[in-house]
């Protein structure tokens, strides 16, 4: 489990360090909102003025509606499931903040401010949350995959994709995001080898959110798990994902490395997830009340709403903007999941060869003869 706070380092804001166990972390606005303005880390984002963070902000209460309003559609039925982001913002978005036309992204099932960041329409966001389709969103038109359900898989596609744009000569990077978890996976592991041995053009993204499902990073790793890709030759940073400036300057640092041809790249940042790992969990089981009051101490939101206010921008007309926009998109959200309906049961083997063959053909015969019979659908 986490460490007492007698045994936490006194120097970190993280509760999994240790005295003896403490990597360096970039951090560019304290929990309290004082902003570092001096070295390079600070000034790769030197051109986030007051209103560019407040935008940022705004971009921040927007990912937490969405999350607050996914989770009240699955409590209600319309939903299969949902994977809370709360506490993840500034992880999200100033990675995304970072990104490029040219950069595929390979999200995974917890990326709503990726995701939304990315254009995505609500009404394709919740399609495959829904059960009406097996994806949402048309990757080549949003230069990003589908959401990835299988702990670690969306590596290897990064990085297959990454091989590929590097040999055909395409600009931009990919990126694939993962979770704490998903580094003890084989995918993960095998992803880094690939990604170093043909020095491919890839950013994986750590969103280290303390717990795989119910189980604590200290469990999963004795050593800080941005030492892992070192270990494969990989450029790794450690950053505190629960600050927007120090995640985008990582992420510009990393994209322009890549660019330079400096091979792949890896960024821990390191956040928490307040929520349940999805609505099929409950995290009171496995954590503490001590352990959710100090890391609420560190929400990501409202340290920016701390300096802002300590600059003298009108951090209440940014919310009630911000309240605007995120009323809208919550509005359509629930609208798009009421009214969806399922995809033609037939398009799920439309795609799986590029020609006729005969096994897909037997089983599309199959498998539309027992929705016949049934009288059920697709999902």
């Amino acid at each position: 489990m986490a460490l007492a706070p007698s045994e936490r380092n006194a120097n970190s804001p993280y509760p999994e360090d240790s005295a003896q166990n403490c990597p360096s972390t970039l951090s560019l606005l304290s929990p309290e909102g004082v902003r570092v303005t001096t070295g390079p880390d600070a000034a790769r984002v030197a051109d986030i003025d007051d209103t560019a963070l407040a935008a940022l902000y705004a971009k921040m209460v927007v990912q937490r509606r969405i999350d607050a309003e996914g989770t009240a559609l699955q409590r209600q039925g319309q939903l299969a499931l949902w994977a809370p982001s709360k506490g993840q913002e500034a992880a999200q978005i100033g990675a995304a903040e970072a990104f490029r036309d040219d950069d595929f992204i390979f999200p995974t099932y917890r990326d709503h401010g990726v995701i939304h960041s990315r254009g995505v329409a609500p009404s394709e966001v919740m399609r495959q949350w829904r059960g009406a389709s097996h994806g949402g969103w048309d990757p080549h038109e949003k230069h990003m995959a589908p959401v990835q359900i299988i702990i670690g898989a969306q590596t290897l596609h990064a990085v297959g994709y990454a091989m590929g744009a590097a040999f055909d000569g395409q600009g931009g990077a990919a990126v694939a995001f993962l979770g704490d978890g998903a580094t003890s996976q084989g995918d993960v592991n095998e992803a880094m080898v690939f990604a170093a041995s043909f020095n491919a053009p890839v950013l994986f993204f750590l969103e280290n959110n303390q717990f795989a499902i119910s189980e604590p990073v200290t469990l999963q790793s004795r050593t800080p798990l941005v030492d892992r890709p070192r270990g494969f030759g990989i450029r790794a940073v450690r950053v505190d994902g629960n600050d927007v400036l120090a995640v985008l300057s990582a992420t510009r640092d990393a994209l322009a490395r890549i660019d330079a041809g400096e091979g792949p790249q890896f960024i821990e940042a390191v956040t928490y997830r307040r929520g349940a790992h999805t609505t099929a969990d409950d995290p009171s089981r496995y954590r503490d009340t001590e352990l959710e009051s100090y890391w609420e101490k560190l929400d990501p939101i409202d340290r920016v709403e701390a300096h802002l206010r300590s600059r003298g921008v009108d951090v209440d007309a940014v919310l009630a903007e911000a309240g605007t926009e995120a009323d809208g998109v919550a509005a359509e959200l629930r609208a798009a999941v009421i009214s969806m309906q399922e995809d033609d049961p037939e398009l799920l083997f439309a795609h799986v060869y590029s020609e006729p063959h005969p096994r897909i053909a037997e089983q599309r015969e199959e498998y539309l003869g027992y929705l016949a019979e049934t009288g059920g659908s697709a999902a």
